[in-house]
């Protein structure tokens, strides 16, 4: 990387990040990703994935590392395990700096920073990630089927997947902290109807247990303090869900009350030249085949921007000339 000038920089190397470097790269674009891990984000935590159109079944890590292969085969460059220091997003050439020292400008910014889903942070929580707790139904539910399960949550989003994840579990527990729920009547009176829902208020899980996947939970009761050990074949956690945008946090990227990034209909930010994609952005549904969608869009859009931006220049100069 002798000549740190692209003409894209893509922050973020999960489905939508690397699906933008595939186009752009393809396009001949000078193209850099990075990353603060490693190529495939949240995708790499996924054990199966069986809802990716055209592929019957494979693993998340396994699908990330063909996408980041086929960028790569494209020319895309990538940097894995940075930090960045400072960001410059509203100078027409764009710039940012790496803890290490490295600099790099670039005609535009896509963001895929993406997000995470809150964490019960609690004992043995990230061992069983992708081994019976999952944050997503649509992405896990059929692995359960027939299984025993509980969700934990008191939100909307909560109790329409426990109702949605009775199509294949055969028994759903919804855990809940507090003594009623925080979601809309309607979603309520569903779950409460459906007869594979049971419901365990005021209470909390402390622990996951098994070996090499989940087996069981123990729970406390928060009103009595009791301790009580639950066989489960998979949690499915729905306690909210945040974006990874700390670091444009008090900058002059538009985020909504969610801290997520606020895009137009062509994926770019209130700021010329920046655009976003993935789960990162202000939008309901977040699927692999969604972010994907996003880093298409995000990187034809960026190339549109930049050969404007090339043609109204040298429609600058040659006025100048004559």
């Amino acid at each position: 990387m002798e000549n740190n000038h692209f003409h894209t920089i893509v922050i973020g190397a999960g489905p939508a990040g690397l699906t933008a470097g595939i186009y752009l790269s393809r396009a001949k674009m000078k193209t850099l990703v990075l990353d603060s891990g490693i190529a495939g984000g949240q995708l790499i935590l996924t054990h199966e994935v069986a809802n990716y159109p055209g592929i019957e079944k494979i693993s998340g890590y396994a699908l990330s590392e063909n996408m980041r292969k086929q960028a790569l085969k494209f020319g895309c460059e990538m940097l894995s395990g940075i930090s960045i220091a400072t960001i410059d997003f509203e100078s027409t050439m764009k710039s940012l700096s790496l803890t290490n020292g490295k600099k790099f400008t670039a005609d535009t910014i896509i963001l895929a920073t993406g997000g995470r889903s809150r964490t019960l942070n609690v004992a043995n929580e990230d061992f069983f990630k992708g081994r019976g707790i999952s944050y997503c139904a649509t992405c896990d539910g059929d692995f359960f089927q027939d299984k025993e399960i509980a969700v934990v949550g008191g939100g909307n989003t909560a109790l329409e997947e426990a109702v949605s994840l009775t199509k294949y579990a055969s028994k759903v527990t919804l855990i809940h902290m507090l003594d009623h729920f925080q979601a809309f009547a309607h979603a309520q009176e569903e779950a409460m109807n459906n007869p594979k829902i049971s419901f365990m208020m005021n209470s909390r899980i402390t622990s996951f247990n098994g070996v090499d996947k989940l087996e069981s939970v123990n729970i406390e009761n928060l009103l009595t303090h009791e301790q009580t050990e639950m066989k489960l074949d998979g949690v499915f956690v729905f306690i909210g869900y945040e974006a990874n945008t700390d670091f444009v946090q008090g900058k002059c990227i538009r985020l909504n009350d969610r801290k997520e990034i606020i895009t137009d209909e062509k994926l770019q930010t209130n700021v010329p030249g920046v655009f976003a994609a993935g789960d990162a952005i202000d939008k309901k549904y977040r699927q692999i085949t969604t972010a994907v969608s996003d880093g298409t869009i995000a990187a034809l859009n960026a190339i549109e921007f930049i050969n404007t931006r090339k043609s109204l220049q040298a429609n600058h100069a040659n006025s100048l000339i004559v």
